[in-house]
């Protein structure tokens, strides 16, 4: 009986293919995550350029422990301005309502928690309602007792909460190109990764910024259609500062908070009895106007609605002076309302 012939061994200074395959595999995922980690390491130099190239405009104020970042101008019956998802200070300057505004009012704008120079404390879920009661803190600091609220996107959100929260504490809210009701949104599968631990980590240093700076000209005009996207945001929109890593997360969170934070609010926005300005471009391609805009006017029992033909979602910019001027209508109003003792 022959014995059982094994196995050929390899050529002498040869690995099994198996091995080598490993090996090849070894190599190539030691290839991907130097490549990543450079990526990382080139996002972070680009960061901390742009804040270099960018430093902060306002002040700071630091509220329940949280180091926030505002603008203080102007003087006169107070007006709070608070932006939307991965915008801060600067793109709200950018589009002139500041400045038309801080003519003859006191205005405030601030960075919101985790954008621009805002600090946002991972300790934290930063709903709307939580967003309110830091805000609200903030501005007892600062001394303003009963501003006019001016929200714009996911800024409304929080603009309504501190509605809600603090009525006699709020003269009257302006709302902006505002999303209130828990409706389906393709986008938040899509854009909340970045805010996922670990995952997220990889996505916001290494891959997000890129892919920012790619779609950048899309996004702009998916924010600003059917209006064209105007010089001022361009121009002076530090497009850098919005794809820092740590901006990047803030960013993905609140995509992913949209749905929920509506949710928790819809059901008591009949309980809101302060004036109550929603401004909106039926155009509008990030959210649509009838269900949202038109059917909180139904729901808000002392608000107008104005709709802005031919702007999208970034109205404030698209037309400036309408909206600085029902701004300015909305505090009138509320000026003669308290003056004539009406709550």
């Amino acid at each position: 009986m022959m014995p059982a012939q094994l196995p050929d061994a390899p050529p002498q200074g040869k690995q099994p293919l198996g091995q080598r395959r490993f090996a090849r595999l070894g190599r190539g995922g030691a290839a991907v995550v130097l490549a990543l980690a450079a990526s990382a390491a080139v996002n972070y130099a680009l960061a901390k350029r742009a804040e270099r190239r960018n430093p902060p405009q306002g002040i700071f104020v630091t509220a329940d422990g949280v180091r926030l970042h505002y603008l203080d101008r102007g003087s006169g019956p107070a007006i709070v301005l608070l932006h939307g998802v991965g915008a801060m200070t600067g793109e709200m300057t950018a589009s002139g309502i500041v400045d038309a505004l801080a003519a003859n009012h006191r205005v405030i704008v601030f960075d919101r928690p985790g954008f621009g120079y805002s600090e946002r404390p991972r300790g934290r879920i930063w709903t709307p309602a939580a967003q309110a009661a830091l805000l609200r803190q903030a501005l007892d600091l600062l001394e303003v007792e009963r501003p006019v609220i001016v929200g714009h996107s996911w800024g409304t959100l929080v603009t309504l909460e501190m509605a809600l929260r603090d009525p006699d504490r709020t003269a009257g809210i302006v709302l902006l190109s505002g999303y209130y009701f828990p409706t389906f949104r393709p986008d938040v599968p899509l854009l909340f990764w970045p805010a996922v631990p670990i995952v997220g980590d990889v996505l916001r240093y290494a891959i997000s910024p890129w892919l920012g700076r790619l779609s950048k000209p899309l996004l702009y005009k998916w924010l600003f259609a059917p209006a064209p996207v105007t010089s001022s945001f361009v121009e002076e929109v530090p497009s850098e500062l919005i794809f820092r890593p740590w901006h990047l997360r803030s960013a993905a969170a609140e995509v992913a908070l949209l749905i929920p934070g509506a949710a928790a609010l819809a059901g008591r926005y009949r309980e809101l009895r302060i004036p109550a300005a929603i401004i909106a471009g039926p155009g509008d391609r990030v959210v649509d106007f009838d269900r949202h805009s038109a059917r909180l006017y139904q729901a808000l029992p002392r608000s107008t609605l104005r709709a802005l033909p031919r702007t999208g979602h970034m109205i404030h910019h698209s037309a400036p002076d309408q909206i600085a001027a029902m701004i300015r209508d909305t505090v009138r109003a509320t000026q003669a309302a308290e003056n004539a003792g009406v709550g």
